[in-house]
Formats: C-alpha cells, structure tokens, sequence
C-alpha cells in the first residue's frame, strides 16, 4: 500500500463526481493518509450512471462479482448480471461503511477550474459561487453521462411523451401505450424487452443493427448468498473466473486475436440464427460488419421480445418526427403516444462542458479542438498535476470500467507520493511523450476490428478509435508504474506549498 505518513508534505485534492471512480479515489486517498480531499457532485447523491439510469431492465452486461471494488466484494447479488438498482445501493452501502458522505459535497456543479501557476494550485469554482483550491484536481465525471439526442427534423414537435433512457420519466403510464423506441444498442435491447410485457405496441426503430451474444443470466439463491457471505474466498474465485473469461475471451477478441474473434463471431451468428426463425426478419437483424466493430451486446431477451407480436421492428429510415409519431422514408406515420430515445452519449465531453484552463492560457476546448487525447488517458499537456480518470483510449470495450480506475488509480497515486516527498511541485506531461503515445496506439489499432468497417461510439469525428489495442494484461503492465522521463517534474515554490500540517 502507498502511504504518505512519513512525506515531507500533505497534499490537497479535489475530485469531481461521486459515481464508481470518485469514491474509489476518495477511499484510496484516504488509505494513503491523505487528509484534505473534497468531492464535488453534481447531483443529491453518489452513484454516477447507476443513479441516473433508472430505464425498464436496466443491468450490467459484466458479471456481478467482476463488477465490484476489489477489496470490497458483494455477497448480495441476486444475479449473475447485477440489475441498475442492486448496483445502486451497493455503492451506497460503500459510501456509507467508508465514511465518505463527509468529504462529499451534493448538488454542487463544477463550472470553472484554473490552474494558478504562482502557486501550483487548482482553483475550482461551482454553480453556486463556491470557490475552492487544492493542489490537486481529478476528474471523475465518467463517460457516458451526457444523453445525445437525434438530429432528426421535427423532433421538438411530438406531442406525446418523450425522453430519453438516461432521463426516464417514471411519471408516464406505458401500459397499453404506443411506445417508439428509437436505437437499438445496449440500453434498447434492455429496455424493450420490459416495454413488450406490458402489452404495449412497441415500435423499434433501428438504425443500425447489432451483434448480440448471449451469455446465459442466472438467479442466485439464498444458500448461493450464504456461501458467499461465509465464505469470502468464492467470491474472489468467481471475479477470477469472470476476469479471466472476459479477458481471454472478449477483450482479445477485439484487439487482433484471430481465434478468440472467430469464436465470438460463431457465438453471435448462431445466437441470431438459433433465436430468430423468420429469415426476412432475421436478415433485418443482420450487421454488415465485423463482430465487436460496434460495443458487443450481452442480452438473452431482445430477440424474443422483438418477436412478440406487439413488437415491430422498423427499418426504414426516420424522414421527420410529427406531431402524431414518427413517419419513416416509406411515408408511413407511426402513431404513438410515447417516444423514447434510446440514442447513446456524447462520450468525448468528459468533464466538460465546464470551463478549464491550464497554464500559459491553455483551453481545454481548443486543446481538443481537433483530437480529443490524453497520455495515458491520464495526462494533458499545459494542465499540470491533473488527472483524467477513465480518458480517451482506457480499455472499455466488454470489460468492468471498476477494474480499469482500479489501476489507473494507482497509477495516481504514485504521482502525488512522489509530490509529497517534495520531488516536485508540477507533472505535467511532456507533448512529445503524448506523440509518443498515440503513435503507439495507432501502431496497435492496424489489428483491433475498430478500424476500416463501422461507424461506432467508439470512434472519434476522424474516425479513430478512442480504445486501447492491446490486451488488458498489456495494459496493466505498462500502467504498473509511471514513466518519469515522460513528464516536465517541476520545482518552483520548495517547502512553500502544501506544507504538512
């Protein structure tokens, strides 16, 4: 473990956002002996995207005892895929045995940050006109958490109910209902198996359709749960097992391995043709493109569902959104009464669309004017002693984003030790060594199947992959320990910042 007990100095932290990665740095932090560290959150309460995503079935698509804090398992899941509202309380149940709601200030938005350079310092503002400094800033603001609405003619006009799935409206009744659902990734195929048992008429517009493997779910009995409450070491065997799965499996067949790819692209075709017997239908189904060019679909619900017959599913291409529904490129107006976008995030936002300036008058908006990219995910060049949680080219793809701000923590953790022992007063990445970097991406990405074939949230407005091409293990190697030769390790102020209590 990191500990900073005997360091020259006593660092000061602010971290925005409470979901997953916010209260693991928090937690960490505070191992590490670090005292002053404040947690700004948008909203009333910790969670990030499992708080927000309250859709009709939502799930995690990794296993549930991968998906957890390492040294903090959970002998309570009632399934093998955790649902939104387990996940939930589990970090609630987190917060609250770790102490963290007194470091964490609610409802309070991040609108500005400002790095001082005469003092080494971050200057952090809030909606309210709170103004706060740390030595330290960390994003941990996450990914998906800004909903994309469509760009599509008239869609202001409807005169039914609309929302999107990461702002659902639980006010409006379903039942009966004529409900759109426009998209069909993760989330819709979620989500419409749950709108389908209503009794609703489910109209499906898809744009673009997906691969689908299914991994079997299971419901974990009461004598599961006590073996595991018992027994602590089962749950550890079970996250191994899954981990290994998952690595071997998926992530590798992704990033270039030829015979992990094969095995995914049989399970995923004989999944389509096992589940759907209608061809026309099943052709509507088909992707033309690679297996996992697109995020991979872990669902065992949507073909069924989508065959009920108070589901349809629509092909033709949206014209406009009226008043009455949605007419389509056939000229045909689907009445309906509820429209749902099931339409993705704007996954380069980031921490914006809150102001940030690093030094010598650095933007964050004209600094990625042009390619959204950090060393190592972590580093921006010109905005010194900050930390990009979760940044462009982490390895998301099918695999627990826990695990991912896990490493990257540590990683963190060793670059404020280092300040504490008064090595430094500024890291700031060098831009060669971001060069550096994305040359060794764009070398690795030749063989992942995200280039040359799909158009996905994966891929930036130049068509590259914001992924990382190599294997996780890969990954964790070079994550181990940072690499001082790539940063600028500043002295300007000794023994004037951040001196111990």
């Amino acid at each position: 473990m990191i500990s900073i007990k005997d360091k020259k100095r006593q660092p000061s932290v602010i971290i925005i956002g409470a979901g997953m990665t916010g209260m693991l740095m928090l937690i960490k932090l505070r191992e590490m002996g670090v005292r002053d560290v404040t947690v700004l959150e948008k909203k009333a309460s910790v969670g990030g995207t499992w708080r927000e995503n309250t859709y009709p079935g939502v799930a995690c698509d990794i296993p549930a005892h991968m998906y957890t804090y390492s040294f903090e398992p959970n002998p309570e899941w009632s399934h093998r895929f955790a649902r939104g509202d387990e996940i939930q309380d589990y970090f609630e149940r987190v917060a609250h045995k770790y102490g963290l709601y007194s470091a964490i200030r609610f409802n309070a938005q991040v609108t500005g940050s400002y790095y001082d350079a005469s003092t080494c310092r971050w200057k952090v503002s809030t909606a309210d006109g709170e103004s706060l400094e740390a030595d330290f800033l960390i994003s941990a603001t996450g990914i998906l958490h800004h909903p994309a609405l469509p760009d599509i003619k008239g869609r202001e006009t409807f005169q039914g109910a609309s929302f999107h799935t990461a702002e659902w409206d639980h006010s409006v009744e379903l039942k009966g209902k004529r409900i759109g659902v426009i998209g069909t990734g993760s989330t819709a195929c979620q989500a419409i198996p749950e709108l389908v048992k209503l009794g609703a008429k489910v109209s499906v517009f898809q744009r673009t359709p997906q691969w689908i493997v299914n991994v079997p779910d299971r419901d974990y009995t009461e004598q599961h749960k006590d073996n595991c409450r018992r027994n602590p070491g089962l749950m550890h065997r079970l996250r191994r097992l899954y981990t290994m799965s998952v690595e071997q499996i998926f992530s590798k067949a992704v990033t270039g391995h030829k015979l992990q790819h094969a095995f995914v692209s049989l399970m995923c075709k004989l999944n389509l043709w096992r589940s759907v017997k209608d061809p026309e239908l099943r052709a509507k189904l088909t992707p033309d493109y690679k297996v996992g060019c697109k995020r991979l679909i872990a669902n065992g619900t949507f073909y069924p569902a989508i065959q009920q017959a108070n589901a349809e599913l629509v092909t033709e291409g949206i014209q406009q959104i009226e008043e009455a529904g949605v007419r389509t490129g056939d000229g045909r107006l689907h009445e309906l009464d509820v429209l749902v976008f099931s339409t993705g995030f704007h996954p380069f936002n980031f921490m914006r669309p809150m102001a940030m300036q690093g030094k010598n008058g650095a933007d964050i908006n004209d600094v990625w004017a042009d390619k959204v990219q950090a060393y190592r995910s972590l580093f921006i060049p010109d905005f010194p002693n900050f930390f990009l949680m979760l940044g462009p080219n982490t390895p998301i793809g099918n695999f627990s984003v826990i695990a991912m701000s896990e490493v990257q923590c540590h990683y963190v953790l060793q670059c404020i030790a280092k300040w504490c022992d008064q090595d430094f007063d500024e890291i700031d990445a060098k831009p060669d060594a971001l060069q550096a970097f994305n040359a060794y991406l764009k070398q690795g990405m030749s063989k992942t199947v995200w280039v040359g074939g799909c158009n996905s949230w994966y891929l930036d407005k130049d068509g590259d992959p914001a992924m990382w091409p190599y294997t996780w293990k890969q990954w964790v190697k070079e994550m181990s320990e940072p690499q001082w030769a790539d940063f600028h390790l500043s002295r300007k102020h000794d023994n004037q910042v951040g001196k111990a209590a």
